[in-house]
């Protein structure tokens, strides 16, 4: 059953992914790492529904954190990848080719084999400790470091080192949403809201909002989602070992799994990134009416970001119906004698 829900909240989340970057996408680029861009995806539908779909699938999932061993659910959450590409066939109308999901599965795989090589430890002095926590503040700097390099860069290097940032603190929330389960399963729900984690992992999971929505506005899903889907599930993992005292087990055997699991990880990241799937997930371009009565595509967004405006369907058919009588007339006329010469 723990399974099942697990599977259903990574489908939820990809399903919700794909239409938050899908929306974000068609803000403008100047409102990068700037609050008017949750503003301005706030009167977006599908955005909205984005939201309340990903919401759900991150509630079953902070279930799934909470009643199944982490190295059976973070690869069951990461498949949110796999479901992410489905999702996104029939809103491209590219077809799913094998390397993408060859992506998809060695990236899930890669997290199965980082996190079956660690047990967790029940160890009640260590479980959640707070003098571990500061582990999750480095990695919140390593996030900042991304996040000012990725300011210095546009388009796809933008994207992917702002996702990863943002990847690193969703992970830290993670690790937070499993503190925040363990303290209202040992205690109850009002002792959870009277401890510091509850409010971190709040804090914790509006930032990894807002890093990610910035980087859903700078470039297709295919720059920033692998590294989101990666950076997470290692951060969480990472931090089990360091705050959680989650032992890792070292052998021979699990050396080189671990080891295969990195290049695994890597490998599916680089696989998923090159999809033509999530590269074309992108708005159509609208119709614009030129001076003359003819039509063309709408001209990409200036240097602020912004488009030029949208012309209705009904307007684009009264345009090409009145150009044509225009070119249909300009054929009859007889020439001139301006034109002869």
């Amino acid at each position: 059953m723990n399974i099942a829900i697990a599977l259903v909240a990574a489908m939820l989340t990809g399903v919700g992914l794909v239409l938050q970057q899908h929306a974000a996408e068609q803000a403008p680029k100047a409102y990068f790492l700037r609050l008017r861009l949750i503003t301005e995806l706030l009167h977006q539908r599908r955005w909205l529904a984005g939201i309340a779909i990903m919401a759900v699938g991150q509630i079953l999932s902070a279930w799934t954190l909470g009643h199944l061993e982490l190295s059976v659910a973070e690869p069951l959450l990461a498949m949110e990848l796999i479901f992410a590409l489905i999702v996104a066939v029939p809103m491209t109308g590219e077809r799913l080719q094998k390397s993408e999901l060859l992506g998809a599965v060695l990236l899930c795989g890669g997290v199965a084999a980082l996190s079956i090589a660690r047990s967790v430890n029940t160890e009640a002095l260590r479980f959640g400790s707070a003098v571990y926590w500061p582990a999750a503040a480095a990695i919140g700097g390593i996030a900042l470091c991304l996040v000012r390099a990725g300011w210095r860069r546009t388009g796809q290097q933008r994207a992917t080192l702002t996702g990863t940032a943002a990847g690193l603190i969703l992970g830290i929330a993670d690790a937070l949403t499993r503190r925040t389960v363990e303290i209202v399963a040992s205690h109850s729900l009002l002792a959870a809201l009277t401890s510091w984690p509850a409010y971190c992992l709040a804090a914790a999971s509006l930032l990894g909002l807002w890093l990610m929505e910035s980087a859903f506005n700078s470039a297709p899903l295919h720059a920033s989602l692998p590294a989101i889907a990666a950076a997470e599930p290692v951060t969480g993992i990472m931090l089990g070992v360091v705050v959680f005292g989650d032992v890792i087990r070292i052998s021979p055997g699990m050396i080189a799994l671990q080891a295969t699991g990195i290049l695994a990880l890597v490998t599916g990241v680089i696989l998923v990134a090159r999809a033509p799937v999530l590269s074309n997930l992108r708005p159509r371009r609208p119709i614009l009416i030129r001076p003359d009565h003819s039509t063309q595509p709408l001209a990409p967004p200036d240097r602020e970001g912004v488009a030029a405006p949208a012309v209705s369907a009904p307007h684009r058919l009264i345009a090409t119906a009145r150009s044509a009588v225009i070119h249909r007339r300009a054929g009859r006329r007889k020439p001139s004698a301006g034109d002869l010469s």
